[in-house]
């Protein structure tokens, strides 16, 4: 009797750890088939979602959940020969509630997608076409990375920085799902060099010259916030 007075509260404890775990790691599970965001005349906001009224389930038809807008290459950079599509919910609205979205990535041969991690969802990264050079740092400073090929799949976990880097001789192309609507990305360079951060703890940090963060700072654009 004594040893389940024991168990029992531990047992409880475990529970709830367990509820709030699942609670907090994604996206809370759906109350419904789908739900269709419906902002009337105004454009979708994918801050929003939330506030908007589902669309009558009756209305939906197949057209609300097929998406075709991935399905034609963009048009890379010519900075670094590299283009993404992110398709969330702003995008294809069919997305919202169900917990995932996707992004189609286009490369120039030498084409790079720089590192930059998610900071809600882990992505799984598909090759349709080329060879990519692909791979992610721990938080321990632990490189993974590898060639892979089409047909190959490379997962990033959650909020670890990765990249991409095709390095055949001809286009590449990637298909990356993500188990979140609205995974979020951070570019390390772009975040660094072109956020306004201080050019004294810039050239401390990373040991560069004045010039040399200036010149990082004109290719990304300095965006400060009057506070």
């Amino acid at each position: 009797m004594a040893r389940n007075l024991i168990l029992f509260p531990l047992l409880l404890l475990l529970l709830l750890l367990h509820l709030l775990f699942h609670s907090t790691s994604s996206d809370p599970d759906p109350i419904q088939d789908f739900c269709i965001p419906d902002p009337g005349p105004s454009p979708l906001l994918l801050t929003h979602l939330s506030t908007y009224p589902c669309k009558n389930p009756s209305n939906a038809t197949a057209t609300d959940f097929t998406f075709s807008g991935a399905r034609s290459p963009s048009k890379p950079s010519p900075e670094n020969g590299f283009a993404g599509l992110s398709v969330t919910p702003s995008l294809f609205p069919a997305l919202h509630t169900l917990g995932m979205s996707f992004a189609r990535a286009d490369f120039e041969p030498g084409g790079v997608n720089p590192p930059h991690y998610h900071p809600r969802a882990t992505e799984t990264a598909l090759v349709l076409e080329g060879k990519i050079y692909s791979g992610f740092v721990d938080s321990g400073g632990r490189l993974f990375a590898k060639v892979v090929t089409k047909g190959e799949v490379m997962v990033f976990p959650k909020a670890m920085v990765h990249f991409q880097m095709n390095v055949g001789e001809s286009p590449a192309v990637i298909f990356g799902s993500f188990n979140g609507e609205n995974p979020g990305v951070v570019r390390v360079p772009a975040t660094v060099f072109g956020a306004g951060i201080k050019e004294e703890l810039l050239e401390k940090a990373f040991g560069l010259s004045r010039k040399e963060i200036e010149r990082l700072e004109r290719r990304f654009g300095i965006k400060e916030v009057e506070l």
